[in-house]
């Protein structure tokens, strides 16, 4: 289920994996290929994250191999996916969908091995669950953003509702995700995917009408707009939103992790280069918290 090592070498390349694992993960591919016992777990679980391939399912669980600590366990879980890459691609294919977005797309996974380096010192997978939903076709970068093939939440529907929207739980809704690695979220940036966005999914999913973007991040808390000058992409962007619910359990650790890509040194030893970062450490050096905000705007309005 997995390619030779010379095709593998490539498939790695695409995938935009880090040119230092490329060596560790094609001698880990010939063990699994090798084992049966790693050869039958692989197609357990590329079995299980294909089924479906196409639908809303908000991602899949990849099982977590029951394997001793180590670079093989980290990097199963894209093996997992490589091994779905016919899938994935047949159902673009059948959708139309231009070889640039599959491309930059699917190269997510190597964004994600980046990221598990940030913050753990050493490769991996971050989240793999995450990158289900670009390998069954529920997530597409387009531009500087991501969107994701949803529906309407009850966390949003009232708002939504508040502002006379025909639209209720269960309606199609794009969820919007910024990825790391990517450049400023400046308006010029935004505004290119948002329009990206509404040729894209109207053109390869026109079953799913598509009138909302919604988003949960830690962007969104208000509280960063008393660090952050009014003009600041931050402060744009949140500009968009209209605020639909704010929990009340913090998340500090998450604009920790984001914006310095470790949760583990103390406040103090965090550098503060620049408005973001002080903004992070002092409020919570102040006895302030964070937290992920949630909010929506129309995608037809979007400006």
């Amino acid at each position: 289920m997995l390619p030779d090592t010379d095709e593998l070498a490539e498939v790695l390349s695409d995938l935009a994996v880090p040119h230092e694992d490329i060596n560790e993960l094609l001698r880990l591919g010939r063990r699994v290929v090798d084992d049966p016992e790693l050869r039958g777990f692989l197609e357990r679980s590329v079995e299980e994250l294909v089924r479906g391939t196409g639908e809303i399912r908000g991602g899949a669980d990849l099982p977590e191999l029951d394997w001793a600590p180590g670079a093989l366990q980290r990097f199963f879980p894209l093996f997992v996916l490589v091994a779905a890459l016919p899938s994935v691609r047949a159902h673009h294919r059948d959708r139309g969908i231009p070889h640039e977005v599959t491309r930059r797309t699917l190269a997510d996974a190597g964004r994600n091995i980046a990221a598990h380096r940030r913050w753990y010192g050493r490769g991996g997978m971050l989240r793999p669950r995450w990158l289900s939903l670009h390998f069954r076709g529920e997530l597409f970068q387009l531009g500087r953003l991501q969107f994701q093939r949803g529906r309407i939440g009850s966390w949003t529907s009232g708002s939504i509702a508040a502002e006379g929207l025909p639209l209720g739980p269960g309606d199609p809704a794009l969820g919007l995700h910024i990825p790391d690695f990517s450049g400023p979220l400046t308006p010029q940036a935004c505004d290119r995917s948002l329009a990206l966005a509404r040729d894209f999914f109207a053109r390869h999913y026109p079953e799913e009408p598509y009138q909302v973007v919604t988003c949960g991040s830690w962007l969104l808390d208000p509280q960063l707009r008393k660090y952050l000058p009014e003009r600041s992409n931050i402060v744009r962007f949140q500009q968009r939103f209209r605020l639909s619910h704010l929990p009340t359990e913090p998340e500090d650790m998450t604009p920790v992790r984001f914006v310095f890509g470790t949760g583990d040194e103390p406040l103090e030893r965090l550098p503060r280069r620049t408005r973001l970062e002080r903004a992070v450490v002092d409020h919570l050096r102040e006895g302030g918290h964070w937290y992920v905000g949630h909010g929506w705007f129309p995608l037809y309005d979007a400006s």
